[in-house]
């Protein structure tokens, strides 16, 4: 299979985990947002475990599938690649949030905001990677839909950025820059 055949398995795969789960803001299924994220990576690395991961972000967190059963589909559909299939897993993992309110019900979001941040920091430059793309994509999508979340969001995004540069030098100039342009937005209108 090519490249571009395994993704868009993982693709579908993706699409089926999240089921009816819709975009919180557009009329959209879920599986727009990652494929956006994938798209905006693709333009800095062209590695197969890095773009299956940003197709897969959002699965272990948002879905009922769990890792063995995700290192499984991936060992089957990167032809028996298990190094890539291993590396995929790795960085869906790395790019799962850990601290969320159902694991840490007592903790208020500052709190488990501050503990992800601390757990992003200390992750690889390649999730890092994929990490920046998920916040350019969306940046814009709250800033341009939820005004009054949006700052907040941009300060949150801000402090992983700062904590966070381990990962591709250009992709993370383009999500600072897409970060300020977002707060800009908000102050002017």
């Amino acid at each position: 299979m090519t490249k571009e055949e395994i993704l868009h398995i993982i693709r579908d795969y993706a699409d089926d985990a999240h089921g009816n789960q819709m975009r919180k803001y557009t009329p959209e299924r879920y599986i727009v947002h990652p494929v956006r994220v994938m798209e905006k990576l693709r333009g800095y690395t062209d590695r197969l475990p890095l773009l299956a991961a940003a197709l897969l972000h959002d699965v272990l967190e948002d879905t009922l599938v769990k890792p063995p059963q995700m290192l499984e589909f991936l060992k089957g559909v990167m032809n028996e690649a298990e190094a890539e299939a291993e590396e995929t897993l790795k960085l869906v993992i790395e790019m799962t949030d850990e601290f969320v309110k159902e694991a840490y019900p007592k903790l208020n979001r500052k709190q488990r905001k501050q503990m992800e941040l601390e757990r992003i920091a200390l992750t690889g430059a390649d999730a890092q990677t994929i990490k920046y793309a998920d916040i350019i994509d969306n940046a814009i999508d709250i800033t341009a839909n939820d005004r009054n979340f949006a700052p907040r969001y941009l300060k949150e995004v801000s402090a992983i950025l700062k904590m966070a540069d381990k990962g591709n030098a250009e992709l993370y100039a383009k999500a600072m820059q897409v970060v300020k342009d977002s707060y800009n937005s908000i102050d002017l209108r």
